[in-house]
């Protein structure tokens, strides 16, 4: 989001984003208000314009065509996604084949199978799926996974791969991201206080919609909203402990909107329960340092 914003003041306005920077109406519509124009692919970018990549990645052959086209390009994949890229193109040089564990269609996963030549890497979305592959060298194979999945869905097929293939070959730390791990924890951790929960975040947030299945696997009620415009209140009834949670490219400004809406219509008492402190920060990219 940073990114977008710093790349629109120093080029001014419009600059190019390729797919959505994060999976959130609210930032989407806020970065267009200040210049900045979504689109889903490069043709859509006019010669000589300003072209940002989104947080999911992207496949090589799109820097490429970018290049080839003398677009100036911002690469604002998220570090943690990145890595997954760079221990992909490393497992793959070790004549590895790849298991990855994802769920189809996800621009991550794109973007992922979009670093190693194809053929190099199988998609596995659940346990049925790593019960059912069959590999032809399985002496030589590794896994890597999505980084905003299920922590135990993912602990679950990757142990059904361990399994089924003792040599096979995991990344050196986890790949689920920090903010995506912490967020299904702090569901867990609230979820047997409360009688229903409301998940801020959108409908094509891989990691919000993990939360709403965290909660529900918790034995508790949860509807995903947007905005606080949405909350129906005919949920609420008989709810007298509510969980708020938010998926990780929800701004706290939503957060504070959906209590204040619950305020005009309850008496509320707040409490705000930390399950761990944040304190990762990513540098910006060769070019907007001095921005």
């Amino acid at each position: 989001m940073r990114i977008v914003e710093l790349a629109i003041e120093k080029h001014g306005a419009p600059v190019y984003v390729r797919h959505e920077i994060v999976h959130n109406k609210y930032v989407v519509d806020s970065l267009k208000a200040k210049g900045a124009v979504f689109v889903e692919e490069l043709d859509e970018v006019p010669d000589d314009a300003h072209v940002v990549f989104s947080a999911h990645g992207v496949p090589k052959s799109v820097p490429a065509t970018a290049e080839a086209r003398g677009l100036d390009y911002l690469d604002a994949t998220c570090p943690l996604v990145s890595k997954v890229h760079r221990q992909a193109e490393r497992l793959v040089e070790q004549g590895r084949h790849i298991l990855f564990v994802g769920h189809k269609g996800h621009p991550e996963v794109i973007g992922t199978f979009g670093q190693v030549p194809d053929g190099q890497m199988t998609l596995i979305e659940s346990v049925a799926d790593a019960e059912a592959i069959s590999i032809a060298d399985p002496a030589n194979l590794a896994y890597l996974t999505q980084t905003t999945l299920s922590v135990d869905d993912t602990a679950e097929i990757v142990a059904t791969l361990e399994r089924r293939f003792p040599a096979i070959q995991g990344p050196r730390g986890e790949d689920i991201c920090y903010a995506t791990s912490n967020r299904q924890a702090a569901v867990k951790a609230i979820a047997a206080a409360c009688d229903f929960m409301l998940v801020i975040g959108a409908p094509n947030s891989s990691n919000s919609l993990r939360l709403v299945e965290v909660a529900e696997r918790e034995g508790i009620s949860a509807r995903m909203i947007q905005r606080a415009a949405e909350i129906d209140f005919g949920w609420l009834e008989g709810v007298r402990t509510l969980g708020i949670t938010a998926g990780a490219s929800a701004p706290e400004i939503l957060v504070r909107e959906v209590v204040a809406r619950l305020a005009e219509r309850f008496d509320i008492t707040e409490e705000e329960v930390t399950t761990t402190t944040e304190r990762m920060v990513f540098k910006l990219p060769r070019g907007l340092e001095a921005a």
